[in-house]
C-alpha cells in the first residue's frame, strides 16, 4: 500500500503540534541534572522555573513558548516506498489546517524578507529538506521548528586547512557574539566540511542527536568534551542568569570536502523542539521521538 496525500498532511501537522507543546524527554532529564550540579543559586532557580513551565504546558496542553518559529522538516523516503498523491503539498495543507484549527492560536511568524510582511504562507514554506533511505519500507519526518532563540544565531564561515584549534576558536567565537540571546541552556549543533550548504545541514543535523550520547568519532567525542567545558566556562547561564549552564551540549558532525573547509554552528534553544514519526504503507504513523 502507498504512502497517500492524507497521511502526509495528518503527520506533519501533528509533529509540527506536537513540538510546540513538549519538551522532548532526554532535554528534560538533561535539565534536571543540570539543576542538581549547577552552583550558582539564581541559575539553579531559573532551571527550576525552565522545568516548571515545559511539565505546565504538557499537562495543560499548552504552548512552551509563543514563539511557534516556523515549520521546517527533515523527510527521508524508504527506496521500498511506494507514494501516492501530491506529497509536497500535502505538508503546506497540513500546516494551513493547523493554523486555522490549533489553540492557542499560532502568531504569525513567516516572514516575507523583501518586505518584511508577516502571516503564515510564504515562498518555499513549510521549509523541508529531502533524503533517501535505502532498503527501507517506510518514510521518517522529523519537525524541528526554527524560531529566534534557535535561528539568530547560526553562523558559517569557511576556512583553508584549519586546525582543531582554529575550528573550535570560532565555534567560541559565535558562542560569545549569542552571549545568551538564544534562550540558554542550549543544544549547539558545529558542522565540518562538505560544501557550504552541506555544512550548513550537518550542523542542523548535530542538533537532532539525543542529550548523552557519545559521538563515534574519538576526535569529535574530545573536542565536544572541550567545547561544552568552554561554553560553560563563559558563565552566561540558563536565561543569562549567570552560572554553571549555559550548553546541556555540544554535538558536532563532519564530512569530507576540498581543502576549503566550511565551519558551521547551530543553536537550539532549551525547549530543543524535534518530533520524529515514521509513516508506513500500512496506514500507521509511528511516533518514534
Amino acid at each position: 500500500m502507498p504512502i497517500t496525500y492524507a497521511m502526509m498532511k495528518e503527520a506533519t501537522a501533528k509533529l509540527y503540534e506536537w513540538s510546540l507543546r513538549k519538551v522532548p524527554d532526554d532535554t528534560l532529564d538533561a535539565l534536571r541534572r543540570a539543576r542538581e550540579t549547577e552552583t550558582h543559586e539564581g541559575a539553579k532557580r531559573t532551571l527550576h522555573i525552565l522545568l516548571q513551565s515545559a511539565i505546565a504546558a504538557e499537562t495543560r496542553d499548552r504552548l512552551v513558548c509563543s514563539d511557534s518559529g516556523v515549520p521546517t522538516y527533515v523527510i527521508a523516503i524508504g527506496t521500498g516506498v511506494r507514494l501516492e498523491g501530491d506529497i509536497k503539498r500535502a505538508v503546506a495543507d497540513g500546516f494551513e489546517e493547523l493554523v486555522a484549527t490549533t489553540n492557542p492560536p499560532l502568531l504569525k511568524h513567516v516572514t516575507n524578507p523583501l518586505t518584511n510582511e508577516r502571516g503564515y504562507r510564504g515562498k518555499d514554506m513549510p521549509l523541508i529538506t529531502w533524503d533517501v533511505i535505502d532498503g527501507a519500507e517506510h518514510v521518517e519526518i522529523t519537525c524541528q521548528p526554527k524560531a529566534l532563540g534557535s535561528g539568530r544565531w547560526a553562523a558559517l564561515e569557511i576556512f583553508t586547512f584549519p586546525s582543531l584549534e582554529q575550528i573550535e576558536r570560532y565555534v567560541m567565537e559565535c558562542v560569545l557574539k549569542a552571549g545568551s540571546q538564544h534562550c540558554p541552556p542550549v543544544m549547539i549543533g558545529v558542522g565540518i566540511g562538505g560544501s557550504f550548504d552541506h555544512c550548513a545541514k550537518l550542523a542542523a543535523r548535530a542538533t537532532l542527536r539525543p542529550y548523552g550520547t557519545v559521538n563515534p568519532e574519538p576526535i569529535l567525542a574530545a573536542m565536544e568534551e572541550r567545547l561544552l567545558k568552554a561554553v560553560n566556562a563563559t558563565g552566561f547561564g540558563p536565561m543569562g542568569t549567570g552560572g554553571d549552564t549555559t550548553a546541556l551540549g555540544v554535538h558536532v558532525e563532519y564530512s569530507a570536502g576540498h581543502g576549503f573547509t566550511p565551519v558551521a554552528v547551530a543553536f537550539n534553544c532549551w525547549i530543543n523542539r524535534r518530533t520524529r514519526a515514521r509513516l508506513y504503507g500500512d496506514g500507521r504513523i509511528e511516533r518514534i521521538e
